[in-house]
Parts: structure tokens; C-alpha cells; sequence
């Protein structure tokens, strides 16, 4: 619970005082249950004392008021903790994904972040707002009724609770059973998961290649197997906790109670009005019983939780340096880079090279080959673990964040576009900027027509009325780039999934969003790099070839092969270009 613990610290008083004002409340609601035996013992004398009834009634009030009192200022105490909790920690969680790696979100999927900012926090405000009241509720409660009963008699309270013997058997044996089959349960949950995601994901493929009813199939089957380990694992778990809880219902109860006092007074072991206690209160005696044997689950999740933020928390970060400098010019050195994603693995050995001021690098290389990795460097996506990457002399790991994006910006395969507005979403890189500089960036990306052409023009959200093909998404990342107005650029193919109308304008926009900038540009199609001013070629994360088209297609090396395959197709309808 450690985790937990450190999570809640900063609000750990107000919990504290609310899970005690909810204590009071329990007491105060089981006073006023009593109040209703202490009047009926005052009725039933043959003297009504005026005084004393009038005093039982007061009480009576005066508990109830207590009890909505502090009831009411216990949840709003832990509701104000709740929510000074998630805004925290909300923070906390955000300004910890703004300051790790770049490369950190390329290794996790978007789901798991999304876990740990909304998911898990939820989790433990349940256990704050919700869980934890009501546990103390249910703790306090039948605690307090079963001191005052033993107090009036204990023989009848132990006669009350007998079938308190059976319902915890019951309940261990479907706790030990529903243990036990949890993993095949999970197991099963699982197999449903991933038969949805890849029905989902390959419905395309599956419609198109008539494999519709093999994908049905195996759907159905995994819904199958999940039914039949749920049926397996829950099946006996129900019966068991079913009965267990039915032992403990108000109906039971009440007939538990009724009938030991019943038989307490036919043996002369207490008066009839002595009854009448056991019969309100012994209701509280197993009414929250229900809440108490939840309440571990709502507290092992938000354990869960907790450590899985806190785990996200404790993520390294990039360093900063103490005394940030500033670049002088856009030239980026490899000086010795070695560098991989995993201990003791390489994806980048000894790489030496440097990309001159107002020049285009293409960086090509077969599959595997180390391309992404060496770009997402120079955007400092992670360090190198030797050697290093300068930008006008100035190592990356010597600038502050700031200087970095102001210096570097990247168009990827994916244009990454917010649920924002258009003009939000261009403006990304420069918040302040002004209309008139949003329509210059999207008239010079190619795009503006376009944005006028949706219902709100550039007021229209993208997702929501502003549906975008991959093209035109694509147009507005490089607006956004254009904006930005960086010397550095890093084009990660950005034509890789569009068609041939929308690469031609992609590349009538990147020609004027690469004027006078240092671009490293990660090429696929090969016939996109011809007029490039240096292609590097990798090869296992090694600098294999340099030079420009015409030199590495005179060397025959692997740039030789690579471009030969590229031109496979053209051999098949028989004829070069």
C-alpha cells in the first residue's frame, strides 16, 4: 500500500477526518434505533414518566441531526480531498509525460497512458469518494450495535448471531473457489479482447477476401470459451455466495432475533421489551456485511492503481542541464553515436556524419536498419549511449527543452492531429500565432482551399466536422511545421500511406517547407531521394554508404541493390523510365 499511501499524503487529513465524521454518524444512526427501544420500555410502564419520554424523544432528534450533520460534512470532506487528489495527481502525471523521452510513448501504446491518466485514478477516487465512507460505515455500525447488545444481554446476542457461523463458511468457500479459477476467468476475458481488436482491425481484409465467416467463427468461439470458464468459474462461486449472503438478509436476521428472544422469554431469561433491542439493531449486525466483504476488492484495485501511477511517476526523465546554451546555426553532427532501445542491443553502432546547413539527407537503408532511430535522436527523443548528437555545436543533452523544439520540429508518417480545431492544431508549435500566419502556412502547405472547404473552415474539429483523408492530414502537419518555423526539420517518410494525387501535393508543400533548412529526410521509396544532396545508407544500425544518387549508383553497393529493387515493377511491364 505503499503507493497508495504516498498518492493520498497530501490529503491524507481530510480523509482522516471524514472517514471519523462518518464513524460519528454510525454511532449517531444506531442511537436513534435505540432511542425507539428506550421509549417503548418507558411506554410500556405502568407509569408514563412525561419527563423521561420527552427526554428519549429529544435524543432521538438530537441523533438524527448529528448523524445528517456529519454525514454530510464527512462526504463533502473526502469528496474535497478526492477531488484536490485527482487534480494533483492529474498534474503531476502530465508534467511527468512532458518531461520523459520522446521515444518512452513510441514503446507503450496509447491505451496504457490513458490507463494510468484517467483509468487508475479513478480507481482510487472510488476508494476515496465512495469505497472508504461506506467501509467505514459498515465497519463502525455493526462494531457499535454488537457492544451495546452484549452490554444488554450476551447470551441473546450470541443466540442472535449463530448464523453468522454458516455464512463465513459459505462466503470462504466461494472466495477460495473464485480464487483459484480467477486467472482462466482472465484468461478467457483475454481471448475475447484479442478476437474483437482483430476482427475490428482486419475487417477490410477479412470482407475482401471473403473470410468473413472464419473471422465470425472464431469470435464465436472465443465467447464460447469465455462463457464456459465463466459459467465453470462463477457458477459455483454464485451458489455459494448467494447462500451465504441470504443467511444474512434483514428476513434472516429478523427471524434470528425474533426467534432466540422468543425463546429467551418462554425460558424466563429476559422480559419481552428486553427483545425489542436485538430486534432493531440486530439488523445492523449483518446488514453491511455485503459492503465489508466488497471492500477489499475496491481496496487491492486502488492498490493496483496507485502503483501503476506510481510507476509511471518514477519513469526517467531526459536530464536538463544546469546552464542551457544556445546553438550557433542549424549544422547537426553524429559525432560517434552508439545507441539502442534495449540493454546490451545496438540499433546504432559508431555512426559519423553531419548534415550541412540549407542541404536534404536522405537516410535510407533496408527494413530494421537503424533509419527511425537515428532521426528520432536528433528530435532527442532519447540519448545516445555514446558518443553525440550536436545541433550547431551545441550537444542536445547541453539545451534546455525549449531551445530543442524551437530549433528542431518533425513531419511523421502519422500527422498526429488533435481533437482541436484546424487552426489549433497548426498553431501547436506557435500558440500566439496569428490568423493571417495560419492561412500563410496552410496556403504555403497546400491546404488552405481545403480547410475553407469544411463547414467551419478553420473553426472545424478535426474528427467532428472536419474530416480529413490521410493526405490532407498530412498537409496540415506540414503547415504546422511551417509555422513552427524551425531550422532543423525531420521528415519521417511523410507520403508512406497516401495516394499518388495526394504525394504530389504533399511534395509541392515539403519543397517549400525544406527551402533554406537542415532536413533529414527517412526515405522508403527511393525515387523520392534522387535530388537529395546526401543520402546516408544504414545497414544493422551501421553507416554502410554516403554520397548522392548518381555516386552510390556507380559503386554497386547495397544503395545499388536497394534501387535496382525499388525499380522491380517497372522490369515487369517491361521498360525503364
Amino acid at each position: 500500500m505503499t503507493g497508495l499511501r504516498v498518492l493520498l499524503r497530501p490529503v491524507r487529513g481530510r480523509v482522516a477526518g471524514g472517514v471519523v465524521l462518518q464513524a460519528v454518524a454510525a454511532v449517531a444512526s444506531l442511537a436513534t434505533f435505540a432511542a425507539v427501544a428506550l421509549l417503548a420500555a418507558e411506554l410500556m410502564r405502568s407509569t408514563v414518566a412525561a419527563e423521561a419520554v420527552r427526554a428519549v424523544v429529544f435524543f432521538a432528534v438530537a441523533s438524527l441531526v448529528v448523524r445528517f450533520i456529519a454525514q454530510a460534512v464527512g462526504y463533502q470532506l473526502m469528496h474535497d480531498a478526492d477531488i484536490d487528489f485527482q487534480l494533483a495527481v492529474r498534474k503531476k502525471v502530465v508534467a511527468k509525460l512532458g518531461r520523459v523521452p520522446l521515444g518512452w510513448f513510441g514503446q507503450r501504446n496509447s491505451a496504457s497512458v490513458k490507463k494510468a491518466l484517467a483509468d487508475d485514478i479513478e480507481a482510487v477516487h472510488y476508494l476515496v469518494a465512495h469505497a472508504l465512507p461506506d467501509l467505514t460505515a459498515a465497519i463502525v455500525t455493526p462494531l457499535t450495535a454488537l457492544a451495546v447488545l452484549v452490554v444488554l444481554d450476551w447470551r441473546l446476542t450470541v443466540a442472535s448471531l449463530v448464523i453468522l457461523v454458516p455464512f463465513a463458511l459459505l462466503f470462504r468457500v466461494a472466495a477460495r473457489r473464485g480464487g483459484r479459477q480467477g486467472e482462466r476467468l482472465a484468461s478467457a476475458v483475454g481471448g475475447i479482447t484479442k478476437a474483437v481488436i482483430e476482427f475490428v482491425q482486419g475487417i477490410a481484409v477479412i470482407k475482401s477476401f471473403g473470410g468473413r465467416t472464419r473471422a465470425d467463427n472464431r469470435f464465436h468461439r472465443a465467447v464460447d470459451d469465455y462463457m464456459t470458464a465463466f459459467s465453470a468459474v462463477k457458477g459455483p462461486v454464485l451458489k455459494f455466495s448467494s447462500a451465504a449472503y441470504a443467511l444474512v438478509s434483514p428476513a434472516m436476521m429478523l427471524l434470528a432475533t425474533t426467534t432466540a428472544g422468543t425463546l429467551f422469554v418462554f425460558w424466563g431469561l429476559v422480559e419481552p421489551v428486553e427483545v425489542l433491542p436485538f430486534v432493531l439493531l440486530g439488523l445492523a449486525l449483518t446488514a453491511p456485511l455485503v459492503i465489508i466483504t466488497y471492500g477489499p476488492q475496491a481496496f487491492a484495485a486502488a492498490r493496483a492503481a496507485a502503483s501503476r501511477v506510481e510507476e509511471l511517476l518514477a519513469t526517467p526523465e531526459l536530464p536538463q542541464p544546469a546552464e542551457p546554451k544556445v546553438p550557433d546555426g542549424s549544422r547537426v553532427d553524429f559525432d560517434g553515436v552508439t545507441f539502442g532501445h534495449q540493454a546490451g542491443v545496438a540499433a546504432l553502432r559508431d555512426l559519423n556524419f553531419s548534415l550541412e546547413p540549407g542541404t536534404v539527407t536522405a537516410l535510407v537503408g533496408p527494413s530494421g536498419a537503424g533509419k527511425s532511430t537515428a532521426a528520432g535522436l536528433v528530435a532527442r527523443f532519447a540519448d545516445p549511449w555514446e558518443g553525440e548528437v550536436r545541433i550547431g555545436g551545441v550537444d542536445l543533452r547541453d539545451m534546455d527543452t525549449a531551445t530543442l523544439y524551437a530549433t528542431v520540429s518533425f513531419v511523421l508518417q502519422d500527422a498526429g492531429l488533435l481533437n482541436a480545431s484546424v487552426a489549433d492544431n497548426i498553431r501547436l508549435g506557435r500558440p500566439d500565432a496569428t490568423v493571417s500566419e495560419v492561412h500563410a502556412a496552410a496556403m504555403a502547405a497546400r491546404c488552405h482551399e481545403v480547410v475553407l472547404s469544411l463547414p467551419r473552415g478553420y473553426d472545424s474539429v478535426v474528427g467532428e466536422d472536419a474530416l480529413l483523408s490521410g493526405g490532407e492530414a498530412q498537409r496540415i502537419a506540414i503547415a504546422r511545421a511551417l509555422l513552427a518555423d524551425t531550422p532543423v526539420l525531420v521528415l519521417d517518410e511523410a507520403t508512406a500511406f497516401v495516394d499518388p494525387e495526394s504525394e504530389a501535393s504533399i511534395y509541392d508543400a515539403l519543397s517549400t517547407l525544406v527551402a533554406g533548412r537542415t532536413v533529414l529526410f527517412i526515405a522508403h521509396r527511393l525515387y523520392t531521394v534522387v535530388d537529395a544532396d546526401q543520402i546516408l545508407v544504414l545497414d544493422n544500425g551501421v553507416l554502410a554508404e554516403r554520397g548522392t544518387h548518381a555516386e552510390l549508383s556507380a559503386r554497386d553497393g547495397l544503395y545499388a541493390q536497394l534501387w535496382r529493387a525499388s525499380r522491380g515493377p517497372e522490369v515487369l511491364t517491361g521498360g525503364e523510365r
